[in-house]
Parts: structure tokens; C-alpha cells; sequence
């Protein structure tokens, strides 16, 4: 399964001064916000969120929550995610990879979510 989604940042970063880490809150768990040191970072974390439940067929709503998706960086800086255990376990998650980028304006995440052949579709 694959998600995609795309942000302008001047959206993101019109929110940002206009309501500061109140909007953040709105989106971002306390360890997400504290890797946001600009405005293209909660960009694409906003945008990866997005794609994670968009690969999910789900989007963000009562099944799937934006505090439902953790947004983290390994060692070498790379975005990873994790989900809760009972979505995984519907899902049948079995491996999940991130990407994420910003250019010319734009924040892009793209998500892809492997699950066993025998997952339950909702």
C-alpha cells in the first residue's frame, strides 16, 4: 500500500506564526515537536502523516488519528514512523518505509506499508 501527499509551506508556516506551537500541537506528539526546527520539517511531517493514512485507506478520522502516527529519524537522520499495535495487528502490518522531501515551496511525503497477503481490509 502507498500514500502520497504534498504540503505548501507557506501554509504550514502562516499557521506556525499565526498560532505557533499551539497549532503544532494540533498534529505533532511532544517528540515530533521537538525535532521541528523550521517550518519545512513540520511541513513534511504534516505530509507524512497524511500519506501514512492515505496508504492506510483510512485518512485521518476516528479510525486513525494524527497522535496515532509517531514520526521519528534513526541514526542517520532517515524518517521512520510507527503506528499502534492494534493497527498493525488489523493491518496486518508486516514493514514500512518513509520518505520525505522539500523544495521550491513544497513539502512531499510518500509512504508504503507492507502487509501479509491475508490482512483484513476494512
Amino acid at each position: 500500500m502507498i500514500g502520497v501527499d504534498i504540503v505548501v509551506i507557506d501554509r504550514i508556516e502562516s499557521s506556525l506564526q499565526k498560532h505557533g506551537e499551539k497549532f503544532l500541537r494540533r498534529y505533532l506528539l511532544e517528540e515530533e515537536i521537538s525535532l521541528v526546527k523550521r517550518a519545512e520539517t513540520a511541513a513534511g511531517f504534516w505530509a507524512a502523516k497524511e500519506a501514512i493514512a492515505k496508504a492506510l485507506g483510512t485518512g485521518i478520522g476516528s479510525e486513525l488519528g494524527f497522535h496515532d502516527i509517531k514520526i521519528e529519524k534513526d541514526e542517520k537522520g532517515a524518517p521512520f514512523f510507527r503506528l499502534p499495535s492494534d493497527l498493525v495487528k488489523r493491518y496486518k502490518i508486516v514493514s514500512t518505509s518513509l520518505s520525505i522531501a522539500h523544495d521550491g515551496g513544497f513539502a512531499i511525503a510518500v509512504a508504503a506499508i507492507e502487509s501479509s497477503p491475508t490482512a483484513d481490509k476494512m
